[in-house]
C-alpha cells in the first residue's frame, strides 16, 4: 500500500508543476510607446488635448505601466503637465 501512495504523490506533484502559472510565458511582446512612433504629437505644455489623455479624473498623472509611455517621454509628459498646471491651463 505505501508504494501506491508515494507514486500518487509523485504524479500529483508533476501535475502541479505542469500548471500554466508556473510555466514561462512564451508569448511576450513589447508594447510600443504611443508618443515615440512616427507621426506622434510633440509633448508640450500648450497641447492640452494631449495632456488630458495622460491625466486621471482626479487630476493625477497616470503611470507609464498603464499608458505604455517610455521613460523618457514619461518624464517629458510629467514636466509639461506640471507646467500646464502652474499656468492654470489644466
Amino acid at each position: 500500500m505505501p508504494k501506491k501512495q508515494s507514486s500518487y504523490k509523485k504524479s500529483k506533484q508533476s501535475n502541479f508543476a505542469k500548471l500554466s502559472i508556473f510555466q514561462p510565458n512564451k508569448y511576450k511582446f513589447k508594447k510600443s510607446c504611443p508618443l515615440s512612433i512616427k507621426g506622434a504629437p510633440k509633448v508640450d505644455y500648450k497641447n492640452i488635448k494631449l495632456l488630458k489623455k495622460f491625466i486621471s479624473e482626479n487630476g493625477k498623472i497616470l503611470p507609464s505601466r498603464i499608458t505604455n509611455v517610455s521613460q523618457k517621454k514619461q518624464r517629458e509628459l510629467a514636466l509639461s503637465i506640471k507646467r500646464a498646471r502652474n499656468l492654470a491651463l489644466l
